[in-house]
């Protein structure tokens, strides 16, 4: 069956290390005015884009985001300048809509509420940030009902670093994950640490804290197919989007009749307030690693780290990207090289749209206060579609 499956596809790709095109930009990348590339360089192969290498005001870091799905719904950026730096890992579904939402406005939300505390960053700037965001969307969602009523069914997990002086943020809705790579004191060993907090009904505490707060509706987690969701529909219990899930007057015709849900909403059920963890940065923290969940499905935290850390900086994401890529192969018992030649949409089949940002640390510039001049600003993937 797989090998009649490969015998209808017909598509040409490039080897992987094999770069298409690689140039240097002076902008944000597929557009808009301001920021730069961090000396980075951009590199396309097929359905993978990828930054091997550049600079951010607290050291290096390097991008890396593999298509899956048919229209890309995976979007990520990263923002240095004299605030500190942010990095936004933004994993859609539904469609692209929610992702590109929340890439095109989160960030100047976040720079709108840290203005208003003299650019200070804190937990409640952060989750401000976030709720202007969910307003903003849920209010185009309510402007575009008569002619795209579907927007109402389409949300994102939102995974946010924050580097503000030497304290690092970390917000999270959703299933994406960040982990850090720490020294293990003086053995050259790192240890992996997870950093964020995850929100999906396949976790048992998600499963009791969704019982807890619907305790009269025995189908608020449903077991299909050997997976936990969310009234039987969908894994996260966090989102941006997802409005059909959190306001009555969006959970009914037309939208698809999969979303509507049997019984009267008389409360959100799910939610926009993120988690957020403060943690004080540290000489022995070498590394963080952002991906959304299409990486963490093929690689342990452990191993992610182990790889970062025993290859050279450059390429560090792409690395993480092939890598889960060939444990996606050796899952379904094909060759590598056979994935690599499977088609978007058709490759959803395999594994899932996939985004890396590893951000590497020096910490001599985190003590000195350094910040990164001219500012950077790159969004990956803007001229997928």
């Amino acid at each position: 069956m797989l090998q009649g499956l490969m015998n209808l596809l017909s598509v040409c790709w490039n080897p992987f290390g094999h770069e298409v095109e690689s140039h240097e930009t002076n902008g944000v990348l597929g557009g808009g005015d301001g920021g730069g590339s961090g000396g980075s360089r951009e590199g396309k192969d097929g359905l993978l884009w990828f930054r091997d290498i550049g600079k951010y005001g607290s050291g290096e870091f390097s991008m890396a985001m593999i298509q899956a799905n048919q229209v890309l719904e995976d979007q990520s950026q990263i923002e240095s300048g004299q605030f500190g730096t942010f990095v936004g890992i933004y994993d859609g579904h539904g469609g692209p809509e929610a992702a590109r939402y929340v890439c095109d406005n989160l960030f100047s939300h976040f720079r709108a509420m840290t203005a208003e505390s003299e650019g200070a960053v804190t937990a409640e700037t952060i989750q401000r940030a976030f709720r202007q965001t969910e307003e903003g969307f849920t209010a185009l969602v309510s402007e575009l009902w008569s002619t795209r009523p579907n927007m109402a069914t389409v949300g994102t997990c939102c995974l946010v670093g924050v580097i503000y002086q030497q304290t690092l943020f970390i917000a999270n809705l959703g299933d994406s994950r960040v982990v850090l790579g720490k020294k293990v004191g003086n053995t050259g060993g790192m240890a992996a640490m997870q950093l964020s907090t995850e929100h999906n009904a396949n976790i048992e505490a998600i499963r009791h804290e969704l019982k807890e707060l619907h305790p009269t509706d025995p189908q608020i987690v449903v077991l299909k197919h050997g997976v936990w969701r969310v009234k039987g529909i969908i894994q996260v219990s966090r989102s941006i989007g997802d409005v059909y899930m959190k306001h009555a007057q969006y959970t009914r015709e037309p939208i698809n009749a999969k979303f509507r849900l049997p019984e009267p909403m008389n409360m959100p059920i799910l939610s926009a307030n993120p988690t957020i963890i403060s943690h004080a940065l540290h000489p022995n923290d070498s590394f963080l690693i952002f991906a959304s969940d299409g990486l963490w499905e093929h690689l342990s935290n452990e191993k992610a780290v182990a790889i970062v850390h025993s290859h050279p900086r450059a390429g560090s994401a792409k690395r993480l990207v092939k890598a889960a890529l060939q444990e996606a192969a050796r899952k379904r018992e094909m060759r590598y090289s056979d994935l690599r030649k499977i088609d978007k949409k058709v490759r959803r089949h395999f594994h899932d749209d996939i985004t890396v940002i590893v951000l590497f640390f020096n910490h001599d510039l985190i003590s000195r206060g350094a910040v990164q001049d001219p500012p950077v600003s790159i969004r990956s993937a803007l001229e997928h579609n």
